[in-house]
């Protein structure tokens, strides 16, 4: 039985470090590495008798977040997807558990900050690899073609799902090269920091910069980085300046409207479509997982330069999710965002190790650029 138990606790130590760089490979890595950590978690707690989950201070919150899904049912014209989506969503809770009992010290934490280091590294030179050569060398993608731009996709299925990718956990890599290592890890995190950058950069996605953006400035303003905070405000100031020139002819295009800008006319389209899907079912949504199944029903008169096809989703983690689970989800997984701030910034301010603490304001920053590119994306999905 303790070797068992042995067993299942290395799995799980190292299934949890490998999760956040297999992404970057395929999704089935994921699943697998997944699998292993539920399969591993369920086994150790049999072996031990011990409670099956610990409590975290979110636990409230997603839990209601999953009955106000359960609640949508009401209104879905999907059973099926909507019990799919509920299925996904106690996975995640499940996920989230398994790692907050799992990850217990200093240096498990820094394994996953290697790994993530070593993804975003992987990730940024295989998009490299693919604009210079025409395909990513991990699964052949080959690069799209918008606008007049050649834009990375790596080994993900679009650009921009790559971009989310590098701009959620950047972050992580960032804040510490910044406020913490010094010397030969220094430069190595740097390294780093600077291939996120340039894989980003490759992806030509407007939501993803501006998530990369935001999220590095909340860094440098919470350490009270005075010179940093200001190079990224000038940053800002002359970007129109140096920006590509397909950029600036994509601008001009707009008319210079910064709406039209951040967003494609059709994403203008989507939006207004789920505003209407949420007017006409403001409470309980039209049920979880339906949304792109509701969409022809609650589509708009659409221009001609802003058409969307029959079915899609609402490219904005909150329209998206009040749509599905109505006000009420929405509302809920506000509740659950403030809570989990909140005890992001307080552990910030009472813990005393000077790399936990830099790791836990990068954490608050790599979810900033999560949500921040959830304003133009459904990544949450």
């Amino acid at each position: 039985m303790k070797k068992t138990q042995r067993v299942s606790e290395f799995v799980l130590y190292w299934a949890i470090v490998m999760l956040p760089f297999s992404i970057c490979i395929a999704p089935g890595m994921t699943f697998t590495f997944m699998g292993m950590l539920a399969a591993s978690f369920i086994l150790k707690k049999i072996i031990t008798r011990t409670r099956p989950f610990i409590s975290t201070p979110v636990n409230l919150q997603l839990l209601l977040l999953i009955i106000a899904a359960i609640i949508s049912f009401k209104n879905t014209i999907d059973f099926w997807s909507s019990v799919h989506g509920v299925v996904r969503l106690m996975q995640n809770f499940f996920l989230l558990l398994i790692c907050a009992e799992e990850i217990k010290d200093k240096l498990h934490i820094q394994h996953i900050v290697i790994a993530v280091l070593c993804g975003v590294s992987l990730a940024s030179i295989d998009g490299l690899w693919q604009i210079i050569f025409g395909k990513d060398f991990i699964r052949g993608f080959k690069p799209i073609l918008n606008i007049g731009l050649t834009r990375a996709t790596a080994a993900f299925p679009n650009a921009n799902v790559f971009g989310v990718y590098l701009s959620a956990i950047a972050p992580l890599i960032i804040g510490p090269a910044l406020f913490f290592y010094k010397g030969k890890k220094k430069i190595i995190m740097l390294v780093g920091a600077a291939l996120a950058v340039i894989g980003i950069g490759l992806t030509f996605s407007r939501g993803t910069a501006l998530a990369l953006y935001i999220s590095v400035l909340f860094i440098c303003l919470m350490r009270k980085s005075k010179r940093l905070s200001g190079g990224l405000i000038i940053l800002l100031l002359i970007f129109p300046f140096i920006m590509p020139q397909s950029i600036r002819d994509w601008a001009a295009k707009v008319n210079y409207n910064p709406v039209r800008f951040m967003l494609n006319d059709d994403r203008i389209s989507v939006f207004k479509n789920a505003v209407n899907m949420i007017k006409h079912h403001p409470v309980v949504g039209v049920g979880v997982n339906t949304f792109s199944k509701n969409y022809l029903t609650y589509k708009l008169p659409e221009p001609d330069w802003a058409k969307t096809t029959d079915s899609m989703y609402a490219h904005n983690h909150f329209l998206q999710m009040a749509g599905e689970t109505g006000l009420i989800g929405l509302g809920l997984f506000f509740l659950f965002l403030f809570v989990l701030f909140r005890d992001n910034l307080r552990t910030y301010r009472l813990v005393d190790d000077e790399y936990l603490k830099v790791v836990t304001l990068s954490l608050a920053a790599c979810f900033i650029a999560f949500l921040v590119n959830g304003l133009t994306e459904t990544s949450l999905y």
